[in-house]
């Protein structure tokens, strides 16, 4: 158990930062300011400054974010009217540090009851003084000031300049889709490293391998480099259409028609009973064709990535024709579930379930929901068709609904799991 809940802690970290750098450097790129990368969530444990963006590591290790200049109002929520402050100028008067936190002091500090602020434009700060409320104080606010928010974080203020809306929208696009590319690339990558950890890979042809001693292959005559050709009147031409057709005659004679040194024989057989959970399937004791080439291990990492995001998207597709179901959908729960399974199966298990949510993941981000990354991409099409920006306040609301709606589905999956995987 505690090795399952290492896992699921190192495989739910792997897909969530990876997924955040995506966000994290096209940001950085266009110019917009990445305020917080953080690591974990809830209560921060260690962090640091550097080049304008706060690194945190949170005390809960599942999950992460990157707070985008202009896409977050905590200092907002900060730096209300009557919030106390303290505050710390530079040579020229300029205010570089507004402190809100009662857990850090700062030297030679102005103390200072909030007025009002703009920390995106005029760039200002006004108050009282030293508790006299005689005569509001106007400060101007430096650039690059920093807020030391409540919980004794350090983030940099977000002037209009900086902001994710002041970039263009080719750079706030590949911004919104640099998370999910960063998860189908760390699938393949898996994948690939998947093919070179196993002693060969399969080729999926329709070429045997091996037939192993005492089979039903070995006593129809079948060898090694044979090539099956038919099954009954099915074409075969891989091993995937091999498979299907003889697993679902358990019992059932069938006639097999293979290739050897260029001239075509047909041998009847009956494929062995063999009972897989609750369900038999046939057998005739085959093995599929493996090569160690470099070449055929990269095209085997291909080859699962593109298989196992056709898979999904089929799962997608039934979902909107036959009918929504939370059995279709997995949380967290689901994942450590399915983190058991894999570690189970070793390190070539994780590393599959790994690459598989992974890609998950990123096609899942880019359905066109609000609050997703598919639906902030929805969101810069439209303004790229209607030519003008979206007003921020309708985006806002937009991605309020969105992120209610999932907010809403989490909990609803989360219980789901739970019943489906422990209580059932």
């Amino acid at each position: 158990m505690i090795v399952t809940i290492i896992t699921f802690i190192l495989v739910f970290g792997i897909l969530v930062l990876v997924h955040e750098y995506g966000h994290y450097f096209f940001a950085k790129r266009a110019g917009i300011l990445v305020r917080e990368f953080s690591i974990g969530m809830g209560p921060k444990i260690w962090w640091k400054r550097k080049n304008g963006t706060t690194y945190t590591v949170r005390i809960l290790p599942v999950g992460g974010y990157v707070r985008l200049a202009g896409n977050d109002d905590e200092d907002e929520e900060e730096l209300r009217p009557g919030t106390p402050v303290t505050l710390q100028l530079n040579d020229d008067d300029e205010v570089v540090t507004i402190n809100t936190s009662s857990k850090s002091t700062l030297f030679q500090g102005i103390p200072m009851q909030l007025v009002d602020t703009d920390l995106t434009d005029d760039l200002w700060i006004k108050g009282y003084v030293n508790g006299d409320e005689s005569e509001v104080k106007v400060y101007s606010v430096n650039h690059d000031a920093v807020v030391i928010e409540r919980d004794g974080t350090q983030v940099q203020i977000a002037p209009r300049d900086v902001q994710f809306r002041s970039a263009s929208l080719p750079a706030r696009m590949m911004t919104n889709f640099a998370g999910p590319m960063n998860n189908f690339i760390l699938s393949l990558v898996v994948f690939i490293i998947l093919g070179f950890t196993l002693a060969g890979v399969p080729t999926n042809s329709n070429q045997i391998g091996k037939v192993n001693s005492g089979s039903v292959a070995a006593q129809a005559g079948l060898k090694a480099g044979d090539r099956i050709t038919k099954v009954n009147n099915t074409k075969i031409s891989n091993w995937t259409d091999l498979s299907m057709n003889l697993s679902d005659k358990p019992g059932q004679k069938v006639k097999v028609t293979y290739s050897r040194d260029g001239h075509s024989r047909t041998v009847a057989l009956t494929p062995k009973t063999v009972k897989q959970g609750k369900q038999k399937v046939g057998q005739i004791g085959i093995l599929e064709q493996q090569r160690t080439g470099i070449r055929d291990r990269l095209l085997f990492g291909w080859q699962q990535f593109v298989q196992a995001g056709t898979l999904i998207f089929a799962v997608l597709g039934h979902m909107f024709t036959h009918g929504f179901s939370l059995n279709d959908l997995g949380g967290p729960v689901a994942i450590y579930a399915g983190t058991s399974q894999a570690t189970a199966l070793g390190f070539n298990g994780v590393l599959n379930f790994l690459a598989l949510l992974s890609i998950n993941l990123g096609i899942v981000n880019l359905l066109p929901i609000p609050a997703l990354d598919g639906g902030k991409l929805l969101l810069n099409i439209i303004e790229a068709i209607i030519r003008r920006p979206i007003p921020e306040k309708a985006e806002g609301i937009v991605t309020m609904i969105g992120f209610m709606i999932l907010l809403v589905l989490m909990i609803l999956v989360t219980w789901n799991d739970i019943q489906r995987y422990f209580i059932r």
